[in-house]
């Protein structure tokens, strides 16, 4: 149930009459009141005798009372209660019961008060009704409707409990604007899948992923084909400003202007400028980022490993540092919904609109531990569209994977400090990453069973089986050979694998008894360099990589069972999968 205090205005009879009347598209059926300060209030909508001035006088009486300089300028109110589609069709007693409350619960008839203010509700379709009440009470005073719309959500989550509909999460006030239903009527008539004002702040929030100054942020929104005026004091400092589309015109064939503030409340300039004065472009990636992977591959590559790094934060840092890393990881998703494949690019720009609920909460980000997150978003926007195919595809997997855990981690210390909403709208957010990540999947692991079924089982027998024997064939990291190159490693002696230790065996076990091995979080986070158990890189590997790519056989094993798995195929993974699984994926 949502209900929505409108816009006050000043002639009662003009509400009255559209309330009455079929509306524009005929949407209004059977208008009717089903409750009313006083049982024998007129119905122009069941008497025939009633007539909507009638009405609207007898609802103006305490305002016409009154002298004219006494009088509100805008003392007409309006609240309308919407329940959900999927909710029980309610009985006019039903909804006359709501009708009291919400006017009590608001201020402006509280339960017992004789000389409160004058309202009544009208019903004129099965999912909603509508109060209007006028804003002076039978004694000439004012009611006292402060937070009136707070109030008014608050009633309506014990109404949801009580009548047993849709209980929605309470808000905490830091959400952006809805559209209003002007909006949405309007989008309706035009065929738009979005309101304006929902198509704007999306494309000004992916504008604003990982930008490092106003004339960068303000070149995206020009890119992006958005009318931009901006606001610039007489001093000439820039104060704000306004984006449209162009063709959402008003009646007089004008732009429809919005302010960044009006969007969401993180897209004010001001607030936008904090972005840019606690983050600096980090140099080319260094020693920190891996290796320098070129493109949107790489640029993908860096930001599973930044995200890797968030992860760690979210679950160890301040509450100030995790609410960083989350507005960080929501530029992170704006920066994917962009530059993804077609394969992918409408869930992630699902799940990023989604986010950005979860990225705003009472909990002040402490900007600066958001940089690197930041910095991702800048490389993947930077590094252009990528492929749905080959590295880019393979690439695009792991991110979303890597951004999976950390949605999933959000909506966890989301719902631990009862922030509702945001915890829903992360989990809502991980269910579309869920799907991409099966999409962009899809074709690498294909590729991959594709490789592996044309390697032949002699060549599998000629590997080190146990891990003993393989670490016989690594460099020791500690002593380096002093004349600065390794030694070739033993040729080991083939024999029958060992049951005890970890290795591909020639012949899958049983697919409806077998469980693939827990996946290595140190490799395929980009961290594998620091854990004392991994084997050794690609540079430092005597056999160019063939060790590495042995010892994680299991690992990339069990992520291949999990996508077969999730795509209802055979879970069994032959042995012979694993070099070539390898192969692609690192």
């Amino acid at each position: 149930m949502i209900p929505r205090v409108q816009k006050r205005g000043s002639r009662t009879v003009g509400l009255i009459f559209y309330l009455y009347e079929p509306g524009r598209c005929e949407e209004h059926t059977d208008p009717h009141l089903v409750a009313a300060w006083d049982a024998f209030a007129p119905d122009p909508g069941r008497h025939p005798d009633a007539t909507y001035d009638d009405l609207a006088q007898l609802l103006d009486q305490p305002v016409d009372a009154l002298s004219p300089s006494r009088r509100p300028d805008q003392h007409v109110w309006h609240l309308s209660v919407r329940a959900a589609p999927e909710d029980p069709l309610l009985t006019d007693e039903q909804w006359a019961d709501i009708a009291r409350r919400m006017a009590a619960a608001t201020g402006i008839a509280p339960t017992g008060d004789d000389t409160a203010c004058r309202w009544a509700a009208v019903r004129h379709a099965d999912d909603h009704i509508h109060i209007v009440a006028t804003l002076v009470r039978e004694d000439g005073r004012r009611p006292r409707l402060n937070n009136d719309a707070a109030r008014a959500q608050a009633e309506a989550r014990l109404l949801e409990a009580e009548y047993g509909l849709r209980q929605l999460n309470p808000g905490d006030g830091t959400a952006a604007k809805r559209p209003t239903s002007a909006e949405r009527h309007k989008a309706k008539r035009e065929n738009r899948p979005q309101t304006p004002r929902e198509e704007l702040r999306e494309t000004v929030r992916h504008a604003a992923a990982g930008t490092m100054s106003e004339t960068e942020f303000f070149d995206r929104l020009a890119a992006a084909g958005l009318l931009v005026h901006q606001r610039v004091a007489p001093s000439g400092d820039l104060l704000g400003y306004k984006v449209a589309l162009p063709d959402d015109r008003n009646h007089d064939g004008e732009p429809v202007f919005y302010a960044g503030s009006t969007l969401a409340p993180d897209l004010s300039l001001p607030r936008i400028r904090k972005r840019w004065t606690t983050s600096q472009p980090e140099p080319e990636h260094g020693a920190s980022a891996g290796p320098q992977w070129p493109g949107p591959a790489g640029a993908k590559r860096r930001a599973s490993t930044t995200m890797w790094q968030a992860l760690l934060v979210i679950d160890h840092g301040t509450d100030e540092q995790i609410a960083a890393h989350i507005t960080g990881a929501g530029e992170v998703l704006d920066a994917l919904a962009t530059t993804s494949a077609d394969l992918t690019r409408n869930e992630l720009r699902q799940a990023a609109f989604l986010f950005e609920r979860a990225t705003r909460s009472h909990t002040q980000a402490e900007r600066g531990h958001d940089r690197a997150l930041r910095q991702a978003a800048r490389d993947l926007v930077r590094s252009g569209p990528a492929l749905g195919h080959g590295e880019d595809g393979a690439t695009t997997a792991m991110v979303i994977d890597m951004a999976f855990f950390l949605i999933t981690a959000a909506a966890q210390w989301h719902a631990k400090r009862n922030h509702a909403q945001q915890a829903a709208a992360a989990r809502q957010t991980a269910q579309h990453l869920r799907t991409a990540y099966r999409a962009a999947a899809r074709h690498p692991m294909a590729v991959l069973h594709r490789q592996g079924q044309h390697l032949t089982q002699p060549r599998l027998q000629q590997q080190p089986h146990t891990y003993a024997e393989r670490s016989q064939s690594w460099p020791n990291r500690s002593s380096p050979n002093p004349a600065g190159t390794p030694s070739p490693p033993p040729s080991p002696t083939p024999k029958p694998p060992d049951t005890n230790q970890p290795h591909c065996s020639p012949e899958p076990p049983d697919a409806a008894s077998w469980t693939p091995p827990t996946p290595s979080a140190t490799y395929w986070s980009g961290g594998c360099a620091a854990s004392p158990n991994c084997p050794p890189t690609r540079s430092d590997s005597p056999s160019g990589g063939s060790s590495r790519i042995r010892e994680q056989c299991w690992t990339v094993e069990s992520l291949a069972v999990q996508i077969y798995r999730a795509n209802g195929d055979d879970p069994r993974v032959r042995a012979d999968n694993c070099v070539g699984t390898v192969a692609v994926v690192l």
